[in-house]
């Protein structure tokens, strides 16, 4: 099967461009090829597979900075409540009897790594390409979440598919609501110091 081609350009006014390109037909070994090849060399790309389609994707400045400062915050909120909670970024999962493969924005895991992260972040800024819920059901993500319009929405998996959940199953305790509140605050260093006193108010601490 020949390989197919489209190309997609997105961009959010205000903000710098970001594009994707939708590639048919692609067979697993050259996607692998292609995450061996880009490796850690060029970490603004995301490449998203799924069962013959491939997803290229470049990521804004903007982008970064919301994944990374909902990364600190939960990392400050992990500190403050004593969980062992391990990152590991955008590194790339796969699973080639799935034939699905892709990197998180952020991922974390309770305790060491097995396979797949407990819980992956997905920052949304546009819509359209591969569907990710599809690919996370696929190499058994238990939660994913979505930052999107200013609030964090989580999806549980349950069988083969996800449902919309009010509050994470992997860290009850976490109120994502007020997490969320301070992710737009534009200093990131000042995000999460506020962040930090609100959370010792709240121990009475």
């Amino acid at each position: 099967m020949a390989t197919q081609v489209e190309h997609v350009s997105e961009a959010t006014p205000g903000a710098s461009p970001s594009g994707r390109v939708i590639l048919h037909g692609v067979p697993w070994e050259r996607y692998d090829a292609l995450v061996q090849l880009l490796g850690d060399e060029y970490p603004g790309l995301r490449l998203t597979y799924l069962e013959g389609t491939l997803e290229i994707m470049t990521t804004s400045p903007e982008h970064e900075r919301w994944k990374k400062t909902i990364a600190r915050l939960i990392e400050m909120w992990a500190i403050e409540r004593d969980v062992k909670l391990n990152g590991y970024g955008a590194a790339t999962f796969r699973n080639r009897a799935k034939e699905r493969g892709l990197e998180p924005d952020e991922c974390y895991v309770l305790g060491e790594l097995v396979d797949v992260p407990d819980v992956a972040i997905e920052v949304v800024r546009t819509h359209g390409g591969i569907d990710k819920l599809e690919v996370y059901a696929g190499l058994g993500v238990p939660e994913v979440w979505f930052w999107e319009d200013g609030s964090l929405v989580v999806y549980r998996l349950a069988g083969q598919t996800y449902e919309r959940q009010e509050r994470s199953s992997i860290l009850p305790e976490l109120d994502l609501p007020q997490l969320a509140s301070f992710v737009t605050i534009p200093d990131q260093t000042d995000a999460v110091r506020a962040y930090r006193d609100a959370l010792r108010r709240t121990s009475g601490l």
